[in-house]
């Protein structure tokens, strides 16, 4: 059976969700091939053994934190000549995106990007896309080249199967451009204790009808009885509500998790377009003609301010 590769995304050896996701997808068309790079690298074998790696491709070196994404991709463009794989499987972040650009164009190949599953083709791996603000889903493939795909967070639920996990280094050497950006500087994103966006199994958003920041404590407060993530509407981003780096929607981010709460959203195509690919989506909004009820599975003809905290309480008694 073809390898497959899966890029590693990890923060000091502790492997992130997408990526035990992508090892999933990966046993469907091959034999997934790890490739962890950086600090710590070493120390995400054990994890990725456990959700079927056969192989684990490391190097560490400092180039991976203190340049942009240049290293990244000449370490993946060393793996795929190493391996001559079947497809190179990347999570589908910002950097993800960028790096899977960067390197199909290195290796002559087309790029699939944003896929929400992946099945076995007669002629290599067939993606299936939500475009077009997930108006349409399409299945295609790349038929140039070492397909190279990236896939969004929560497309594929996790599952384990034990495999060897080998762990071999990968003999890299960087490029004369893996050194033309330099980070110069960090600041740790302020920790809230919520899921991040995008590989939340849940997300409650808040849009306009929240009417201000002081009220999106009532969205917190339903996030936090279930575990979930805070999303907000490019309106009441626009607004200062709430920050950007958690918008939901074209312009924003993208979303896929099991159940997505939209309040005063009205269902705008922007916002659409970041969470229509969401398992179950449950909307509350006090005009029954809005636009995201055409969208849900179900709807809450109500106002907000008696809906969520009424949904909160129920919650939290519920769970005890």
């Amino acid at each position: 059976m073809a390898e497959v590769l899966v890029y590693v995304d990890h923060v000091d050896g502790a492997v992130r969700k997408p990526t035990l996701e992508l090892l999933t997808l990966a046993r469907r068309v091959g034999e997934p091939v790890a490739v962890a790079l950086g600090n710590g690298a070493g120390d995400t074998a054990a994890t990725l053994a456990e959700h079927g790696a056969v192989k684990v491709l490391t190097h560490e070196a400092s180039e991976y934190a203190d340049y942009l994404v240049v290293p990244k991709v000449d370490a993946l463009q060393a793996a795929v000549e190493a391996v001559s794989p079947a497809a190179v499987l990347v999570p589908s972040s910002a950097e993800g995106k960028e790096i899977a650009a960067r390197l199909a164009l290195r290796l002559g190949s087309g790029i699939i990007t944003d896929a929400v599953d992946l099945e076995a083709g007669d002629s290599g791996p067939v993606a299936t896309q939500s475009v077009f603000a997930a108006s349409f889903t399409t299945k295609s493939r790349v038929s140039k080249g070492t397909p190279v795909i990236t896939v969004k967070p929560n497309s594929a639920a996790v599952e384990a199967a034990s495999a060897a996990g080998a762990v071999e280094a990968l003999s890299v050497t960087f490029s004369a451009q893996a050194t033309g950006t330099k980070v110069t500087g960090r600041t740790p994103r302020e920790s809230t204790g919520r899921p991040e966006l995008t590989e939340a199994a849940i997300v409650v958003s808040g849009g306009r009808g929240v009417n201000g920041a002081e009220n999106f404590g009532l969205i917190e407060a339903l996030a936090d009885s279930l575990g979930a993530a805070v999303g907000a509407s490019r309106a009441a981003v626009d607004a200062g509500w709430y920050p950007h780096t958690n918008q939901v929607g074209q312009t924003g981010k993208s979303v896929s998790p099991q159940l997505y709460i939209a309040n005063g959203i009205s269902g705008a195509i922007q916002h659409r377009a970041g969470m229509q690919t969401s398992k179950t989506i449950v909307a509350v909004n006090k005009d029954a003609e809005a636009p995201i009820f055409d969208l849900v599975d179900y709807g809450v003809v109500g106002d907000l301010f008696d809906v969520v905290p009424a949904l909160t309480e129920e919650i939290k008694t519920r769970k005890g």
